[in-house]
Parts: structure tokens; sequence; C-alpha cells
């Protein structure tokens, strides 16, 4: 996991910059976020996935949000 994981955590930093300096703001779990709280939480919380969702507005990209992804319960 080390070396690729790593290069998929710059390839995802440096997307998240890009949209941040194209004024497209980034959120986290419902609140407004960076590029730095993202990567932060991701790296933190391992186990947990996120999905991204893409929010356009005429046309355009506006925000990206990453959200939890909740897991089946095992019963």
């Amino acid at each position: 996991m080390g070396k690729n994981h790593n290069e998929n955590g710059c390839a995802l930093m440096v997307e998240l910059q890009n949209y941040e300096q194209q004024g497209i703001s980034i959120w986290l779990e419902g609140c407004p976020s960076s590029s730095a709280g993202v990567m932060d939480a991701i790296r933190v919380r391992e186990g947990i996935s996120y999905m991204r969702d893409y929010v356009f507005q005429a046309g355009e990209l506006r925000e990206v949000r990453f959200d939890k992804v909740k897991g089946r319960s095992k019963e």
C-alpha cells in the first residue's frame, strides 16, 4: 500500500489545490473545508471511505464534496 497510496495522495492533493485556485469550494462532511483539511481527514481515518460529489451550477463546477461512505452493519 505504501508507495502507491502516497502517489494517489499526492495526485489528490494537487487536484484539490487546482480546484481551490479556480475558486471551486471544497466541502468535508457538509462543512466548508480545504485541500489540506480533506487530506488530513483521509490520512487520519484510513479505514473510512469517502465519496466525492461534484456540484455543478449553470454547467460549471462549483463545489467538490467529500462525505463518508457508511458501510453495511454486520448483523
